[in-house]
C-alpha cells in the first residue's frame, strides 16, 4: 500500500499553505494498493517531535479520519466534513477540536507522519475519536499501513 501527496514529496518540506502560517488546510493525499480484504481505512497525522525535536516529549496528533472507503482513492486539499467520502468522519486532534490542525511547531524543524491504515473492519461506533480511542479500536484489525512523512519549520525559526 502506498500514500503520497502532490503537494510535497516524501521527506520534503510541507508547503506553508497546509500549516498555521498559511491557510491551515489539509494537504491533498492519494493512496493505492489497498488490500482486497480491507473494509475501511483510517488516516492519522502525527508529530513525534513535539514540543522540541531536540527533546521530544509527546506524539502530537494533527488529524484523524476514520471509515474512509477501502478502495484506492484520494482526499483533496482543504477537505472539509462535507467533502469527505460517504461514511468517513474526522476525529479529535490534540488541538482539542475535530478536524485538521496543520503543522505549527513551537521550535525547530518537526517531522509530520501521515499514516494510512487498512482495516478488516469498520469503526462505525467511533464518533470524533481521539488517537488513543482509534488505536484501541484498530488493535488486531490492521491489514496494512502506509506512511508519508513531511517536515516543517516556522519561517521565524529559519
Amino acid at each position: 500500500m502506498s500514500l503520497e501527496s502532490e503537494a510535497f514529496a516524501a521527506g520534503a518540506e510541507i508547503p506553508s499553505e497546509y500549516t498555521c502560517e498559511g491557510r491551515d488546510v489539509s494537504p491533498p493525499l492519494r493512496w493505492s494498493g489497498v488490500p482486497a480484504a480491507a473494509k475501511s481505512l483510517a488516516l492519522v497525522e502525527t508529530d513525534p517531535d513535539a514540543p522540541d525535536p531536540a527533546a521530544p516529549k509527546t506524539i502530537y496528533t494533527h488529524w484523524i479520519v476514520v471509515d474512509l472507503p477501502p478502495s484506492d482513492g484520494s482526499l483533496p486539499a482543504g477537505v472539509t466534513p462535507d467533502r469527505l467520502p460517504a461514511g468517513a468522519r474526522e476525529g479529535t486532534n490534540d488541538f482539542k477540536r475535530v478536524g485538521y490542525g496543520g503543522p505549527c511547531p513551537p521550535v525547530g524543524r518537526h517531522r509530520y507522519f501521515h499514516t494510512l491504515y487498512a482495516l478488516d473492519t469498520t469503526l462505525q461506533s467511533l464518533q470524533a475519536p481521539t488517537r488513543a480511542q482509534l488505536e484501541q479500536a484498530m488493535a488486531g484489525h490492521v491489514l496494512a499501513k502506509a506512511k508519508l512523512m513531511g517536515t516543517y519549520q516556522k519561517q521565524k525559526d529559519r
